[in-house]
């Protein structure tokens, strides 16, 4: 019977997890706004959120408990998104007014006009919210903004490169995140440390824009933040995730790939002069995404990390022959077995301190003599 008791409070925690945003909104209905964090640079701004109806919590569900957090879930997963609804942004003396869409999603593009400090990386949007037949909301969301001194981007997959998530171990990785401490094998070890290295730099003092894609919906945003919090994954974190967009009309989410490559133009656009680092795993088609990057790129893409995590013959062939493809450029693919491979690469390159490196091989040595 102990497995049945491990697995009840598996599903106990899992609900009350899920349920945790709901619980800020302290049993509120009708109208919600969630921003995401942004970005951007000296040029313009990128704010992005969704703005949703809520229903009610009924009076019979007591404050706590698991009857309360099965409705906040159901209360969550029933959201619906407001469209049209009027959306005021404003970073410093900045400010944009756009309409949700049908989703209820705002996705605003803020010139930058009126120069932002220089001094901090992270600036506050405010943003006001009107919709018909509710009283207007106000909020705000951090907006990350690069120093000038910044020498190189990072832009990282996070399925099965930041953390555990092959589909064939969904449960395992829900029981190791939400029944184990959750700071023990959910994230690959010496993640956090090689990318608080690549983040701080060679100088230690740097503090490089690090963006991370997902192949999951902007549904788990909140579970995704709280994992980074959680493992010391910086910075931020900044998350790019897809909008499913599920419906009968259009059933199946969008391609991960083309999501993906998509971002990376963005960002290589966004920050026109800045080197870049590739991070991504050998599972899915981060290696082919990346190299067709380097072609349309060739002088912005220093390296490409990928996680090795299978034993495939094939697939180790395969990536064989697209670093062969590279072999003419400035940039290497590097297939790594883990964080130390990466992280040596990124030192000699320049690219992290001999702490960072140290921190790392610490990091991962200190995982492989931990009990089974």
């Amino acid at each position: 019977m102990a497995w049945y008791h491990q697995w009840a409070s598996f599903a106990k925690r899992l609900a009350r997890v899920v349920a945790k945003p709901m619980k800020r909104a302290s049993g509120r209905s009708g109208m919600m706004v969630h921003p995401y964090r942004g970005y951007g640079s000296q040029r313009e701004i990128f704010v992005m959120g969704r703005v949703f109806r809520q229903a009610a919590l009924g009076r019979a569900i007591p404050r706590r408990g698991m009857l309360r957090d099965t409705a906040d879930v159901a209360r969550r997963i029933f959201r619906r998104g407001l469209a049209d609804a009027k959306v005021e942004i404003r970073v410093g003396d900045n400010e944009l007014c756009m309409a949700t869409d049908r989703d209820g999603y705002f996705d605003a593009h803020i010139p930058i006009s009126a120069s932002l400090p220089v001094d901090v990386s992270w600036h506050r949007a405010d943003i006001l919210v009107h919709a018909e037949g509710h009283p207007p909301i106000r909020t705000s969301v951090e907006v990350y903004v690069p120093p000038p001194e910044a020498d190189l981007l990072v832009i990282s997959d996070i399925d099965d490169t930041v953390m555990f998530t092959g589909v064939a171990e969904k449960l395992k990785m829900l029981y190791r995140l939400f029944v184990r401490k959750p700071h023990r094998r959910t994230a690959f070890p010496g993640v956090a440390s090689l990318y608080q290295a690549l983040y701080r730099g060679q100088t230690e003092k740097a503090e490089r824009p690090i963006l991370y894609v997902s192949r999951g919906p902007w549904a788990i945003y909140e579970m995704l933040e709280a994992f980074f919090q959680i493992n010391r994954i910086p910075a931020g974190p900044i998350l790019f995730l897809r909008e499913w967009g599920i419906s009968w009309r259009k059933p199946w989410p969008r391609r991960a790939e083309d999501h993906k490559r998509d971002l990376i133009d963005r960002m290589l656009a966004l920050y026109d002069d800045m080197p870049c680092i590739l991070i991504g795993d050998s599972g899915q088609h981060d290696p082919e995404v990346y190299t067709e990057v380097v072609k349309a790129y060739p002088d912005r893409i220093k390296a490409i990390y990928i996680r090795r995590v299978d034993s495939d013959p094939q697939r180790e062939a395969a990536i064989q022959r697209l670093r062969d493809e590279l072999a003419h450029t400035d940039c290497e693919l590097v297939l790594a077995v883990d964080s130390i491979l990466m992280a040596e690469h990124a030192h000699a390159k320049g690219d992290i301190s001999a702490r960072g490196l140290q921190a790392v091989q610490r990091d991962v040595e200190a995982h492989r003599n931990e009990p089974a």
